[in-house]
């Protein structure tokens, strides 16, 4: 049986490189395209031009399928469409914002529209909303997350016992156990974060890689869910932020805080210190940097391993 993700993106592998801020530029997505997954370039941290200029390398870089992926919370969004489609990009994933607000838009131009969603309410409007795919991403991931806490564990099943159409699984997975795991919940494909992260093609600073590789459990934590969810590894930043948590802060001195350009002074610039640093729990897992082909590679050796494994049982 045909797998219904690779047959929904015309890929040889279900699985799909998360479009990171100030980690998914052209050079990854291009790589995990031309090993057989679907790679992203990560719209969130480009201005329009910069996103023009890295959808046009990618097309250079290879001829396989690759895609956009758009939070909708960032400035700029209307122009960002149109040079999508001026592109001739077929594939969106939406996030962070309404489905209904540019599903049927970018539908009507042709495009395979995914949105990312955090529980099952949110899974049945993307669905309502004429989406083609939905990804369920659970709190262990990283980056922008949802208030809810659930687990991928649980939200897997949760939300493939209300949609019919396709299911991608994110949120801690970084193996291909992990991958079996989540496509025996119901999922059809997975969605990869913070693996990607330390990849060499990454355009992540190389400080930044190096500290995800000797994160720990328990390193990590999910905070601003006044603002907007985010999971931080626990640098002088985060704990200038619990300090004013201590205060009962209203979103303002939040905001005060967090100020701008945190995500790039940390993920890109390599300030450990001031910087916003940005991974999934699953962070403990991963210890050492890789080429993305290797990574594909090793995540589906593994997936193959461990399905013999439990058809064993």
């Amino acid at each position: 049986m045909e797998n219904k993700i690779c047959k929904l993106f015309n890929i040889e592998h279900p699985i799909i490189q998360a479009g990171m801020i100030w980690n998914s530029g052209w050079k990854l997505a291009s790589a995990v395209s031309n090993s057989g997954g679907l790679g992203l370039i990560g719209a969130g941290s480009m201005y329009p031009d910069v996103l023009r200029q890295h959808i046009q390398k990618c097309k250079k870089a290879t001829t396989k399928p690759f895609g956009v992926n758009v939070p909708m919370l960032y400035p700029n969004i209307t122009e960002i469409m149109d040079i999508i489609i001026e592109e001739g990009i077929s594939i969106v994933f939406t996030s962070a914002g309404n489905p209904k607000t540019w599903t049927s838009w970018l539908k009507e131009r042709g495009v395979t529209v995914v949105h990312v969603v955090s529980n099952v309410k949110f899974a049945l409007k993307a669905e309502a909303a004429g989406v083609d795919a939905i990804v369920a991403e659970g709190f262990e991931a990283g980056g922008h997350n949802g208030r809810d806490e659930t687990t991928t564990l649980t939200l897997i099943p949760m939300v493939k016992q209300v949609i019919k159409i396709p299911l991608i699984a994110a949120g801690g997975i970084a193996t291909g156990r992990a991958m079996l795991a989540t496509m025996i919940l119901g999922a059809n494909g997975v969605q990869i974060g913070s693996r990607f992260v330390v990849s060499e093609e990454s355009s992540a600073h190389q400080k930044f890689k190096d500290v995800v590789v000797n994160v720990k459990d328990g390193d990590t934590q999910l905070t601003l869910k006044e603002l907007a969810p985010v999971r931080l590894v626990k640098n002088k930043f985060y704990k200038d932020l619990q300090e004013l948590y201590k205060s009962n802060p209203n979103t303002d001195q939040l905001k005060e805080l967090l100020g701008r350009a945190r995500a790039k002074k940390g993920m890109f610039e390599g300030d450990l210190e001031e910087g916003e640093l940005e991974i999934g729990q699953v962070a403990g897992l991963i210890d050492k940097i890789q080429p993305a082909a290797e990574i594909l590679k090793e995540i589906l050796f593994e997936f193959k391993e461990a399905k013999k494994e439990v058809l064993s049982y």
